[in-house]
């Protein structure tokens, strides 16, 4: 006798637990005009992804803020891959994506 259509083999075994998906955060941080150079140069001594990759900031036009969207299983550790004087001044912000009308 054949098997039916949605018995083995066709349907395996039902999936695994996946893996805990991702919280994505908005990294908002502020700072003075006068701490700009402090603000940069301390991710010199801090490793994170975030190194030498582009992001936006409104230094250039007089805001003195710095944004970076990151994925991180909580808000701690989000904070994580900022130097301590940025995490400092920095919120994190859970956001998600919506599509709009």
């Amino acid at each position: 006798m054949r098997p039916r259509s949605g018995c083995s083999p066709d349907v395996g075994r039902s999936p695994g637990r996946h893996a805990a998906s991702m919280t994505r955060y908005l990294l908002h941080h502020v700072h003075d005009a006068d701490e700009c150079g402090v603000a940069f140069s301390s991710f010199k001594g801090h490793e994170s992804p975030l190194r030498h990759r582009v992001t936006v900031a409104s230094c250039i036009s007089g805001g003195h803020a710095v944004w970076w969207t990151v994925d991180a299983p909580t808000e701690r550790d989000a904070l994580a891959l900022l130097p301590f004087y940025v995490a400092e001044r920095t919120t994190a912000i859970r956001v998600g994506e919506v599509q709009i009308p």
